[in-house]
């Protein structure tokens, strides 16, 4: 039972038709969805099902399940469409778009503070990464000041695709220790901000890094013998 990404093609998609392919305690599963999955340290979007009667079904998170399928977790007590139910899905757009922004925000920071990713998340109110990385060689004006001069260079992102051998042959593309790119389809997607950043990721993001808009540090912190917490926060 797989699902159709719509977002990976465009993340700027807010709504599509879809149809229910399973839906029970677990969630609900469509043919095609808008609404990105839990993963790779994003939360999973939240947003609406609207059935053709106009009846909005809430939808308080989405995670991915077995076998390519995308699972649409109602709130508590909502009501489930049918299998073969022809639905609306809908995505709470503001949410998502500070995801997006705070996403691409932490490529350009990971070229700030050069240094193994060990983690990191991303929720609608801030994001982090951590390094492994002496705490001395962190200082919150400057990256915040060399972060914000990079995005301030509006440029252009671009998806780009590379097969799993090409990956192997480039290992410095990978960043994270403790998120693998994803293998096995025979091509591996990477998100490129010409001459600032080129990795792995299967995540949303803005289309210009301007959109990201100016960013603050809001803390640095010890968690632990190899984290160094780098978190930041959109300014507006």
């Amino acid at each position: 039972m797989t699902t159709e990404l719509l977002f990976r093609d465009d993340a700027y998609l807010r709504e599509a038709p879809a149809q229910v392919l399973a839906a029970g305690a677990d969630g609900i599963v469509l043919d095609r969805t808008v609404f990105y999955p839990q993963g790779g340290g994003q939360m999973g979007d939240t947003g609406v099902l609207v059935r053709a009667s106009g009846e909005r079904i809430l939808i308080a998170g989405t995670r991915k399940g077995d076998d390519g399928a995308v699972v649409h977790v109602p709130a508590s007590g909502a009501a489930l469409p049918a299998a073969g139910e022809a639905v609306t899905a809908a995505i709470d757009w503001e949410r998502r778009h500070r995801l997006m922004r705070l996403h691409t925000a932490l490529h350009v920071l990971s070229c700030v503070v050069i240094a193994p990713v060990t983690g990191g998340n991303i929720a609608p109110d801030k994001a982090r990464l951590d390094f492994d990385i002496d705490m001395s060689a962190l200082d919150a004006a400057r990256i915040e000041r060399e972060t914000n001069a990079l995005v301030a260079r509006a440029v252009d992102t671009e998806t780009v695709w590379i097969t799993d051998e090409e990956l192997d042959a480039r290992p410095e593309l990978v960043k994270t220790m403790s998120v693998k790119p994803p293998r096995g389809a025979g091509r591996v997607r990477l998100l490129r901000i010409p001459g600032i950043d080129l990795q792995p990721c299967g995540g949303t993001h803005v289309r210009n890094i301007g959109e990201i808009g100016a960013i603050r540090v809001l803390r640095i912190k010890n968690e632990g013998r190899r984290n160094r917490r780098v978190e930041i926060a959109l300014r507006h």
